[in-house]
């Protein structure tokens, strides 16, 4: 079934409930925004995107996001939503690597990257997009459960990201899983999108489009905690995925400005570690307004929950909860502690064009997460540690690899060693070792010039050599007890 239809059912059932908000501002309503995404499937096939083509979104958050993912599935087209943090030529080699035939962009980005993709760009502010909104649109293209209707692209270790498969199957599965599992949901609520839609926030739209509930995208189309709690305040019943250092943010801005946060329904955290201390002083200030969960891109946002009521009751707040209702969950081998493993409707078919890692991860029909946990007697799933130099910022996956691979493009570096080093405000701050004659400004105006901002290293220790085993390979535990 292709997603597409719930999007229709809605336009039906809700069609004059507000739909899409850009800040307080009404921007279509359900039956506007069913048509909006019918029409621009009807030019994106006028243009020659066909059954299964790929189009890339490149944008910061925005109500045009929506309307285009909504638009790419009834067209029978795949979306490839890009992180708008990362740099032009990173997104242009995902543009490649998906083969994307055309890019859909917000104003800020759309130059950048027509100057460095090799495939028609489109400024979804502009009056073309617009164009492709009106006219005449066209019924969802019939389109099966395992049929690809995402490629999400997550980070990997072998220094380029991999194109995670998501089908129309698995968002429906992870959907219908979100109101058993995770928080029930109403026409009279509001999905305030402060996470980006290419990750976690947009995978949660679909249930909110099922359930006519509006979407409320912030106008500065970034996570601003005085925004969200405005728009929040101003909506009322808003309910949001936040990374656990975003959580810290709103959690210290509501109590500078004496905000309680009342038109907050939920806040779903997830996507780092979170601390007990936190989520306990969160709770103290907000109420139970909170909910955990576990998830990759591999198993969209669908591993695990920790309730509400086991959130607000302090019930195994150290753990990340137990299986959503759509998964099994195991350890490797049986053992109490060990890799976690997980199968079910959400999980991915594979890689996009990736075989070797796709036979690394699904083993037996299980994914394989590489993430450490423990199992107990109550199915409560504690996570122990991830996957092994995995550094996460912000909510955001960094790969150490990809940022060494850039650092050593420089003509000055002999050798580099990315770690992660814990950071209140961030979770975690990335730290380049460094061996060569590069100093720190030169180094950051380099990366700068070729990776995403959030992946620049906070700080650069100049060392004479790395210490290393007797195979050569880099001592990263070593490293860490340096910087400790």
């Amino acid at each position: 079934m292709n997603l597409a239809l719930w999007l229709q059912r809605s336009a039906l059932r809700y069609a004059t409930r507000p739909a899409l908000l850009r800040g307080a501002e009404p921007v279509a309503d359900y039956a506007a925004f069913w048509r909006q995404a019918s029409c621009l499937a009807a030019a994106l096939q006028a243009r020659g995107v066909g059954t299964g083509d790929r189009v890339a979104i490149f944008a910061k958050n925005c109500p045009e996001f929506l309307i285009a993912f909504y638009g790419i599935w009834a067209a029978g087209a795949v979306a490839v939503p890009i992180n708008a943090k990362l740099h032009a030529k990173e997104a242009a080699w995902i543009i490649g690597n998906s083969g994307a035939s055309l890019g859909l962009c917000s104003s800020a980005l759309a130059g950048v990257l027509a100057s460095a993709a090799e495939v028609p760009i489109v400024d979804m502010e502009s009056a073309e997009f617009q164009a492709m909104c009106q006219g005449e649109g066209l019924a969802p293209v019939e389109r099966a459960e395992d049929d690809l209707c995402w490629l999400f692209y997550t980070s990997g270790t072998t220094g380029r990201p991999k194109g995670v498969r998501i089908t129309h199957g698995m968002v429906r599965a992870a959907s219908l899983a979100y109101p058993v599992d995770v928080d029930e949901v109403s026409p009279e609520d509001a999905a305030l999108y402060a996470a980006p839609m290419s990750h976690g926030a947009g995978l949660y739209a679909a249930i909110h489009v099922l359930r006519g509930a509006a979407h409320l995208v912030p106008a500065s189309g970034a996570f601003d905690p005085a925004e969200v709690l405005e728009l929040a305040a101003g909506q009322g019943q808003a309910s949001m995925f936040l990374a656990p250092t975003m959580v810290r943010r709103l959690l210290d801005a509501a109590k500078a400005a004496g905000d309680k946060g009342s038109g907050i329904k939920t806040i779903v955290y997830g996507g780092g570690p979170m601390y007990v201390s936190d989520i306990t002083e969160a709770l103290d200030w907000f109420g139970p307004k909170f909910v955990q969960i576990y998830g990759q891109g591999e198993c969209p946002m669908c591993i695990t929950a920790l309730s509400r009521e086991e959130v607000a009751g302090r019930v195994q707040l150290g753990s990340v909860g137990r299986a959503q209702s759509v998964v099994e969950l195991a350890i490797k081998g049986g053992a109490e502690t060990g890799e976690i493993m997980v199968r079910g409707a959400p999980v991915m078919q594979g890689y996009w064009e990736n075989p070797e890692a796709t036979e690394k991860a699904l083993q037996n029909g299980w994914l394989m997460t590489g993430d450490v946990g423990r199992l107990d007697a109550e199915g409560y799933l504690t996570l122990v540690d991830r996957s092994k130099d995995l550094i996460i910022s912000g909510g955001t996956n960094i790969y150490p690899r990809e940022v060494e691979e850039v650092l050593l493009q420089h003509p000055d570096i002999q050798e580099v060693s990315v770690i992660g080093r814990p950071s209140a405000e961030w979770g975690e701050d990335v730290v380049a070792f460094v061996v060569g004659r590069a100093d720190a400004a030169a180094l950051n105006a380099f990366c700068l010039d070729n990776m995403a901002r959030f992946k620049r290293p906070k700080d650069y220790v100049f060392v004479p050599e790395l210490p290393k085993n007797n195979y050569g390979k880099v001592l990263k535990t070593e490293l860490r007890k340096r910087l400790s």
